[in-house]
């Protein structure tokens, strides 16, 4: 079975598809993983925990990644507390499907050597400047984010082994060139048509709304007159980028934090390796035997690279005759990384070393010894850094003095923004979904429409709106949640009333033109009488452009055989009536548009079956979910 799933997850297909799913993995969810020890599970999964804080961390990474892709649009629904327990309780669904998945994958006995970890430490654009690997980049990435080589290598391992399971099943999907043909075909097909639109509005004038229809809509509607709970705040902001502007910072400074800190400049030495390969295999004996029998003619003056490219079970790297390339400190397995910076001069062969993988012979073929980044080339990023300390140092300083006047004096935030030398906003009216930033966040409008603001009209204590910014709030107006009189919404509801009837009055009309035309009957008067002419388009596809969407959608859905034509209500308001006059069957595609068409009806049928591996395992899973 396993050979069968490593057989599987080779082609270029799945490499293709792949890719996909891996870049949802890294480098978003590193932090989760990473992190994830501490605080309460939010589910288990037989038995395994997903931690609050690997959900709150994917969470967040999700979210920023859909507000940079649809921008303001998506960032407002986030105010929706409903829609973000929604998006939260999505992401902890895919965090329990990736479990699940991980799960499986170690119990076939999947794999990840340190050769495919440090392939894909190489590969990832995180790392890159300039399309190259730029190990103070990866370390630097690292550091600031407070991980060590050894624990992003551990992530990786587990993504990695997943991975090989998802690649075998997305592999398995494929589409016949029949259903590729026949899916472009459909696709690809154009319709004639005759149509008209009648206007709704002459149709108003018969039409009556009495205080019944009024009442019955009301009553029928009423959680649609209901109002949202308003509030108007004031503010004051604090924040270290507004503290940082007026900071200078001396050279002398610069100077001293520079020696004080200068391990932070530190580049790690680095060593070029090649290795041979033995692998266990089904007698590790005889693995043993081989390498130190290997290692015996690299003694002898046998060439290093010529034995690699013959005997290394690593076939990658035994190409380039061994070569590894440029390897960091804890990149590696312990015991090979141990034995490669024990070698002291280039040219130096350790023994035959085990591993998880098997048996190796180290070469250190180049040497890189540590440096340090010199002082001039970091001077702005030490100023930065030390007006940022100083700032978050009075922010903190500040917060705390403006805390105790806001208690102190809980009638105004006058003083309080004197302290900071800034000044009260406001807000002016609005409603948990239309807050105006900054304070658009849940803590802050948690804080905002609680009961001791609204009816004590007293200042808030510090609201943590980042890790950089606080503010201070107090209610100025509110106006709580009611459901309107009829009487205020009376007309919008009649108006509603006379449109919908007058809609109701041309679709009856439109629908006796089309019964007469079903029975052959002259309709040249009745479209005169409502000043509606035949209109023709041709070649409309399912994309549509020439009609309205409605017209479209109901064009596609007509036979020339059984039913030719339909009426069909517009989102205008109006009523149009749609009549099939022609089919245009598409041409037969070439051969490179069919192996697109096959590709992404594959790439469709492959997320399927995963999903549907993903819901068998749920079904036979011990799974608890802890929040609500």
């Amino acid at each position: 079975m396993l050979e069968k799933i490593r057989e599987g997850s080779q082609g270029p297909w799945a490499m293709i598809i792949i890719g996909l799913v891996v870049l949802s993995f890294v480098f978003a969810g590193v932090g989760s993983y990473l992190t994830s020890s501490g605080g309460s599970a939010a589910a288990t999964v037989n038995g395994e925990e997903i931690s609050q804080q690997t959900l709150e961390r994917a969470y967040q990474n999700q979210r920023a990644r859909m507000e940079a892709q649809y921008g303001e649009g998506i960032s407002s629904l986030f105010s929706s507390e409903g829609y973000t327990e929604q998006f939260r309780q999505s992401v902890l669904e895919r965090l329990i499907g990736e479990k699940l998945i991980e799960q499986k994958a170690y119990e076939l006995g999947l794999r990840v050597s340190d050769r495919q970890i440090r392939d894909s430490i190489l590969k990832m654009p995180e790392f890159q400047v300039g399309g190259t690997f730029n190990n103070d980049r990866f370390q630097g990435i690292l550091r600031q984010n407070g991980f060590s080589p050894a624990d992003f290598r551990n992530y990786l391992r587990v993504q990695l082994t997943r991975e090989q399971l998802t690649r075998a099943l997305t592999a398995t999907s494929f589409t016949l060139p029949s259903e590729a043909e026949q899916a472009f075909r459909l696709q690809q097909q154009t319709r004639d048509a005759r149509y008209f639109q009648v206007s709704a509005e002459p149709f108003a004038e018969n039409v009556e709304v009495t205080e019944d229809d009024i009442n019955n809509y009301y009553q029928a509607n009423i959680t649609a007159f209901d109002t949202e709970e308003q509030i108007d705040l004031s503010y004051v902001l604090l924040s270290v980028e507004d503290l940082k502007k007026d900071i200078n910072v001396a050279e002398e400074d610069v100077a001293q934090w520079y020696e004080d800190n200068k391990g932070r400049f530190v580049e790690e030495e680095q060593r070029r390796v090649s290795h041979i390969l033995i692998e266990f295999g089904e007698d590790q004996d005889k693995a043993k035997q081989e390498a130190e029998a290997l290692l015996a003619q690299v003694n002898d003056g046998a060439n290093f690279a010529t034995l690699a490219k013959e005997h290394s079970d690593d076939t990658f790297s035994a190409e380039n005759g061994g070569d590894l390339d440029f390897i960091s400190p804890d990149m590696m397995d312990p015991e090979f990384d141990k034995a490669a910076f024990n070698l002291k001069q280039e040219g130096d062969v350790s023994g035959v070393i085990e591993s998880e993988f098997g048996y190796h012979i180290i070469k250190l073929t180049e040497l890189k010894p540590e440096s340090v980044t010199p002082l001039n080339e970091v001077r702005d990023t030490i100023r930065d850094q030390i007006a940022t300390d100083k700032a978050t140092e009075q922010f903190f300083e500040l917060q705390n003095r403006m805390a105790e006047v806001a208690f102190e004096m809980p009638d105004s935030l006058d003083e309080v923004a004197n302290i900071a030398e800034t000044k009260v906003e406001s807000t002016g009216l609005f409603t948990r979904n239309t807050a105006p930033a900054p304070l658009n966040t849940p803590n802050a409008l948690e804080v905002a429409f609680s009961d001791e603001l609204i009816q004590d009209r007293v200042n808030s204590d510090i609201i943590e709106l980042d890790d950089s910014t606080v503010a201070f709030i107090r209610v100025k107006a509110h106006e709580p949640q009611r459901t309107q009189e009829l009487a205020e919404v009376r007309e919008g509801i009649e108006a509603t009333l006379r449109d919908e009837k007058a809609q109701k009055a041309a679709e009856a009309w439109a629908q006796d033109v089309a019964e007469k035309l079903n029975s052959n009957e002259e309709v040249n008067d009745l479209l005169t009488s409502q000043n509606v002419e035949w209109q023709t388009a041709e070649k409309v596809s399912r994309q549509g452009g020439q009609l309205a969407r409605n017209m479209v959608d109901t064009l596609f859905s007509l036979s020339l055989d059984s039913k030719p034509r339909e009426v069909t209500l517009l989102t205008s308001g109006d009523v149009g009536l749609v009549e099939l006059t022609k089919v245009n069957h598409a041409t037969q595609p070439d051969e490179s548009t069919l192996t697109t068409m096959r590709q992404r009806m594959a790439t469709m049928e492959s997320q399927k079956t995963y999903q549907s591996f993903v819901d068998a395992l749920r079904k036979d899973a011990e799974v608890t979910i802890a929040i609500n």
